[in-house]
């Protein structure tokens, strides 16, 4: 379909409900820089979903960070009090593979509105603007829902590996991303994938273990994976489905 007003055709492709691939950011992002300025600056887009207007369905919202082009994302207003931006999502039964390029796992990749990585450039941005806050959501094996809060969640910038950065936990999941055992922990961990080995093992945690995440040597999280997933000893390979949320932390 070609669009005579690009501007207006981003705007109805980020219609809450309708489901857009990630690869696709990449024309409207060339779409957006085509825009003439004047038009772009009459626009003003949230910097997250916490921004959104009280009472927005949950749905496919354009934000603009800080720095940053506006990018598309899914926005879960449902969960405590909404405003959570979701920066990934998973099922067992995914088409995704998660065995992607450090390129690609930067700028994300899937469906937003069904299984999909934001991107660690994108989730570095958003997080470097204020104090946030993250959730991971886990559907175990006999599909019943835990969670588990962080409250406080940062990436380090690329040149520094996309380091996790994590707070005190609470929830019912467990405290999987901060375990005791050195060889399994996650947080302060650089991010890794098959091309770019940034764990603390001899082996390749992410060509192993078939997807990129903060691996040490190498995991009791394995999230980003297609099949199975675990989290510590709640569901190890067998979890049915996963989604991590992120807004802005009380904690400031």
């Amino acid at each position: 379909m070609q669009c005579l007003l690009p501007l207006a055709c981003v705007l109805v492709l980020a219609a809450p409900g309708l489901s857009m691939p990630i690869q696709t950011l990449n024309i409207f992002k060339t779409t957006l820089s085509n825009t003439s300025a004047s038009a772009l600056k009459k626009t003003s887009w949230p910097k997250d979903c916490s921004e959104l207007v009280s009472g927005s369905p949950s749905g496919i919202y354009i934000i603009q960070p800080t720095g940053l082009h506006p990018i598309m994302v899914y926005c879960e207003m449902n969960v405590t009090n909404g405003g959570w931006t979701v920066i990934q999502r998973n099922q067992k039964d995914t088409a995704v593979t998660w065995a992607e390029s450090w390129s690609t796992y930067k700028y994300g990749f899937g469906n937003v509105r069904s299984e999909y990585w934001l991107g660690t450039e994108y989730i570095h941005q958003i997080t470097k603007q204020k104090v946030y806050q993250v959730r991971f959501v886990i559907w175990d094996a006999s599909n019943n829902i835990k969670f588990a809060d962080y409250n406080l969640f940062s990436l380090d910038d690329e040149s520094h590996g996309y380091r996790l950065r994590l707070g005190s936990y609470t929830g019912t999941a467990g405290d999987a991303m901060d375990s005791n055992n050195p060889s399994k922990v996650h947080n302060n961990m650089k991010f890794s994938t098959k091309d770019m080995d940034q764990d603390t093992s001899r082996k390749n945690c992410a060509s192993h273990s078939g997807g990129g995440w903060w691996y040490s040597a190498c995991y009791s999280v394995r999230l980003n994976f297609k099949g199975g997933m675990t989290w510590g000893s709640l569901c190890k390979g067998d979890c049915k489905s996963s989604l991590i949320l992120i807004k802005p932390s009380p904690y400031r």
